[in-house]
């Protein structure tokens, strides 16, 4: 349901939806949610949002989880080191920061959206 959503999104944010960079952010979608299920065991949601700006596309993905994950080399499972990986390839980044208006957890995967993508 996350990825179509947030795919349902590429039109309205100019992204290609049979891009590679599309590929790339529902993939990351995916191992986003994946980890909710997996490690946030306190939330029974995760909240999906995507925005664009400035030639750059953000992944948020918050939980009720306050633990926030560790991006050091060698910290990360499998699946934050293929987010971050996949970020990079597109001039971005992974970060997690407390959520402002409840309990928990905000993951942000930055991208920076490439020309041909739009």
């Amino acid at each position: 349901m996350a990825r179509e959503a947030v795919a349902g999104r590429f039109s309205e944010v100019g992204v290609a939806p049979d891009s590679a960079f599309a590929d790339a952010v529902l993939l990351v979608v995916s191992e986003l949610v994946v980890n909710v299920l997996r490690h946030a065991p306190r939330s029974p949601v995760a909240d999906v949002g995507i925005t664009v700006g400035a030639r750059h596309l953000v992944v948020s993905v918050a939980d009720a989880e306050p633990c926030l994950p560790e991006f050091e080399p060698g910290a990360t499972g499998a699946g934050l080191q293929l987010v971050a990986e996949l970020a990079g390839e597109y001039d971005g980044d992974i970060s997690a920061e407390p959520a402002i208006d409840h309990d928990g957890k905000v993951v942000l995967v930055r991208f920076r959206v490439p020309s041909q993508a739009r």
